[in-house]
């Protein structure tokens, strides 16, 4: 019976650009929070000469995605060195949305270093040491719960949330990929202070050149913001996907049932 690993939707409820560092990386102050829902990764492994790593992708964001250089593949070449020879077949059903600002290629790299790590059982420290090679954000996605992150978003703290766990939010994307590379580039470099202890005060200081790339972000954003019983709503990590916190969930599912179609959307909870 092939394994089953969960590939959560990461989302940034505040992000706080507050430096472009000499190596070209951003030093970052986020509160990342994970939903219940995502990608999901299955998985078998039996014994073999050598390793060889079967990899299908599937599910209604599957299409043109290639097999070969995907952080699956890369999760499970960091973790082959320390398993036995095995024939590997592992399937990505591929829910959320590419190039959208909900980790969704960290998310599955994470399942799979999670998913791996079960099937050879290997020590979690393994995973844990490959996770940074991977992405800034595959740290975070590899513990799948509230936390702090600094650095480029690899340094973690977590954070006890008990406010947020079950909380409804409603996610919702224009369908248009956006660069993450072009909306930092686009960042404008003002420091606009630091993440606080109340990420309710906060913001993503990517949204306005996230904006200003794909205006569709500005309407969802405006839309979102208009729903009855919305506690907050923001852009998560680059975008262009915005999340609402609703007060509850007969408010979430409203506005889920009036979303546009020409976007998608997906209702949900935090973990």
């Amino acid at each position: 019976m092939p394994l089953r690993e969960p590939a959560p939707a990461k989302l940034n409820l505040a992000l706080h650009v507050r430096r472009r560092r000499d190596d070209g990386y951003h030093e970052l102050e986020t509160l990342f929070a994970f939903c219940i829902d995502g990608d999901v990764l299955t998985g078998s492994s039996e014994a073999a000469a050598e390793h060889r790593l079967v990899l299908d992708i599937t599910g209604p964001f599957g299409a043109g995605l290639d097999a070969a250089g995907n952080l699956v593949e890369r999760a499970w070449q960091a973790l082959k060195v320390a398993a036995p020879p095995a024939h590997v077949r592992l399937g990505l059903d591929k829910r959320l949305p590419v190039a959208s600002g909900l980790g969704g290629g960290s998310a599955d790299a994470a399942a799979a270093l999670r998913l791996l790590t079960s099937l050879w059982k290997l020590d979690p420290a393994i995973a844990q040491e490959a996770a940074p090679a991977l992405g800034a954000d595959v740290p975070a996605c590899l513990l799948s719960m509230s936390a702090r992150g600094e650095g480029v978003g690899e340094k973690l703290s977590p954070v006890p949330t008990p406010e947020l766990a079950g909380a409804p939010v409603l996610l919702v994307n224009p369908l248009v990929p956006l660069s993450t590379p072009a909306v930092f580039k686009a960042w404008d470099g003002g420091d606009r202070g630091p993440l606080g202890e109340d990420w309710r005060r906060g913001r993503n200081d990517l949204e306005p050149p996230a904006r200003d790339l794909v205006p569709a972000i500005g309407e969802v954003l405006e839309w979102l913001g208009a729903r009855p019983g919305v506690d907050i709503a923001r852009m998560s990590g680059s975008g262009a996907s915005c999340f609402a916190l609703f007060a509850d969930e007969a408010s979430r599912d409203t506005a889920a049932a009036a979303c546009p179609d020409k976007w998608w959307h997906l209702a949900t909870h935090l973990r």
